[in-house]
């Protein structure tokens, strides 16, 4: 049990680490000529392909999945699509350091969700969910320098559709490898994103010639969502969020690396407060991850009751 929470925050932590680079590369990519529709479907069609050849090749028992689970990762998917397309178009209007400043405040959103299917936080969760409130706040607010209010709202949108595909796709790794929930909820991304991409802008090919951001945001989306489902599977999505906290610490400092983007005082204040927020973690109790709680608004995405009392409650589950 404490081995697989080791694992988890490790998993969360090293998402943090490549979430944190994709807002470079994607404002690199916006930079070089590419639009936001072109970022969004190229990075994750990509990513979608290259994982499904390489369990194809390599790891095909992982591309199984039984009905429920299959429906929780497109619904998840899809979600986080919209989320996607909205994150980029924000990421065109915005600063890649405040637009990612922004978009974490998705903790606050997932646990509204995971209030509503009956997860409540600890309170030592409630304290540090406040205090990367304060610290977001210290960094979003540059007097002199206000940002868009169409790319803030765009960015907040996006931040609660990621979000909410977190409790969902929870719910499905209890019964489902981190790969296979990888792959299915990339590709129902992929039905979302691509649509929007070649119905609106059809640009393949940016006017500067230059793909390396799109390749390196293709890997690190690749990379970063493998890791983020294994830390949700075993610290639950409330703690993988917190951790994600971290992105912002690498997207600031890439974003003074690649795009000469500098914090004011106030603004590393708040960066602070995100620090001491991720390492207040190591002092958060283990709570079990409830997947089976009656009422809550994702109770249906379950694993099968095959006890000996419910012989007969498989017809969603991996035996059909």
């Amino acid at each position: 049990m404490k081995k697989g929470r080791t694992q988890g925050i490790l998993a969360a932590l090293s998402s943090a680490a490549f979430l944190g680079i994709t807002p470079v590369f994607g404002k690199l990519a916006i930079n070089y000529g590419f639009s936001p529709l072109a970022v969004a479907g190229l990075r994750t069609s990509l990513a979608a392909a290259l994982i499904f050849v390489v369990m194809l090749l390599f790891y095909r028992p992982y591309l199984y999945i039984y009905p429920v689970g299959l429906i929780g990762c497109l619904l998840a998917g899809a979600i986080n699509g919209l989320g996607s397309i909205l994150y980029y178009m924000a990421l065109q209007r915005l600063d890649a350091s405040i637009g990612q400043s922004l978009y974490l405040i998705y903790p606050f959103f997932v646990a509204v969700w995971l209030i509503l299917d009956h997860q409540p936080p600890s309170r030592l969760t409630i304290f540090r969910m406040g205090l990367a409130g304060l610290s977001i706040l210290l960094l979003t607010t540059l007097p002199g320098h206000p940002a868009d209010p169409i790319g803030v709202a765009m960015m907040l949108g996006a931040a609660a559709l990621y979000a909410l595909h977190l409790p969902i796709n929870q719910r499905v790794l209890y019964e489902v490898p981190a790969p296979t929930v990888t792959l299915y909820t990339l590709l129902a991304m992929t039905l979302v994103v691509m649509p929007a991409y070649l119905l609106f802008d059809r640009q393949w090919i940016a006017p500067s010639g230059l793909w390396w951001p799109v390749i390196g945001l293709t890997i690190a989306t690749l990379i970063s969502r493998l890791a983020l489902f294994f830390g949700v599977k075993h610290i639950g999505g409330m703690q993988t969020a917190l951790l994600g906290l971290g992105e912002l610490l690498v997207t600031i400092t890439f974003s003074y690396i690649f795009l000469k983007e500098s914090l004011a005082w106030t603004q590393w204040l708040g960066a602070a407060g995100l620090g001491i927020s991720l390492i207040l973690v190591r002092l958060e109790k283990p709570q079990p991850i409830q997947y089976h709680g009656q009422g809550g608004w994702l109770s249906w995405i379950r694993p099968p009751d095959i006890s000996r009392n419910a012989p007969t409650d498989i017809p969603w589950g991996p035996n059909q």
